[in-house]
């Protein structure tokens, strides 16, 4: 059964990057040797891995990664963090359209 991680690295600068393949340390050591020059990662040298899972279904860590994508820097954080709690802080609707907002 082939497996594939979706992950995040922090970058030497501090941003975070996501990315997906089905060979994490091959991938880790092309991001940290900069085998590709138009990486994001290429001039953010070196990186750390941070956080990632496994999965078995290709198509759940496509729709997975490009769901972390979206999210805020903070967000990735508490899960890489393991922070559950901030993790549905973050996630919950804050704006004025939802149902539970109510003005401070």
């Amino acid at each position: 059964m082939k497996t594939y991680f979706v992950y995040i690295l922090k970058c030497n600068d501090g941003l975070l990057y996501t990315g997906l393949t089905n060979n994490l340390s091959r991938r880790l050591e092309e991001h940290q040797l900069g085998k590709n020059k138009s990486s994001y990662t290429y001039k953010r040298r070196p990186v750390h891995l941070i956080w990632h899972q496994i999965f078995n279904d290709i198509a759940q860590a496509i729709l997975v990664e490009k769901q972390i994508k979206k999210w805020s820097s903070k967000k990735k954080w508490a899960l890489a963090n393991g922070d559950e709690k901030m993790l549905k802080i973050l996630a919950e609707c804050r704006n004025a359209s939802h149902y539970t907002y109510k003005p401070d």
